[in-house]
């Protein structure tokens, strides 16, 4: 069973899944694992960074990417042995991400490692294009939205970007016209696709939401 979830930045995606994984856990006697698919371009981002890597040298990333060493242990990252949940969220990550995803043969990479991953087990997944690109055919999709000016809000309020609120909702607007107009993988609403505006909804609501909808 894979449940996708897909849905711009800021809309509490990646606490949502985690929460709705552990929410299952256990039912029916189910295992759920919780895959941040942006974690894995995070990575690589990462990666590139560390090792001096240019984000616009495309084929020396893609190179990086091909051999990255990116698995999954007890529910965390790791990249070449060491586990980075904590690095992956800088802001110069950040602001590198977007490109680094928007080379499609990266995410053609990424997409088959998630696919591996997600092959013979339960999955909550959340990402740009979990629901129309890498699991079309999961009868569980869903696309979480919400206002610029609430995700910004959200984000402003984490404490964990030194911009401004007025910042931050420029960045996350220039961050969406450029997720949505990828060259693959761009981020949409597919057929099919159950949409829920979170922006009045807190994340406990959102998830309950979800439950609702998955025992329909």
């Amino acid at each position: 069973m894979i449940i996708a979830i897909d849905g711009p930045a800021g809309t509490g995606k990646s606490t949502i899944a985690a929460m709705l994984a552990q929410k299952l856990q256990g039912k029916d006697g189910k295992c759920f694992t919780y895959i941040n698919s942006g974690n894995l371009y995070r990575a690589i981002t990462l990666g590139c960074l560390r090792a001096g890597i240019a984000i616009t040298d495309i084929e020396a990333v893609l190179a990086y990417a091909k051999t990255a060493a990116l698995m999954y242990h007890e529910g965390k990252l790791y990249l070449d042995g060491e586990m980075i949940e904590g690095l992956l969220r800088s802001e110069e990550v950040e602001q590198n991400v977007s490109p680094v995803s928007a080379i499609v043969p990266i995410r053609h990479v990424v997409n088959d490692h998630i696919r591996t991953i997600a092959k013979g087990i339960n999955a909550v997944v959340e990402g740009r294009d979990m629901t129309t690109v890498v699991f079309p055919a999961s009868k569980y999709r869903f696309y979480l939205d919400a206002s610029i000016q609430e995700r910004a809000k959200r984000r402003y309020e984490q404490g964990v970007s030194s911009l401004s609120l007025e910042e931050i909702e420029k960045a996350i607007s220039e961050r969406d016209s450029m997720d949505r107009n990828k060259p693959e993988g761009s981020l949409y609403i597919g057929e099919g696709v159950q949409y829920l505006d979170t922006s009045d909804l807190t994340i406990n609501q959102v998830c309950d939401t979800l439950l609702e909808r998955l025992q329909e």
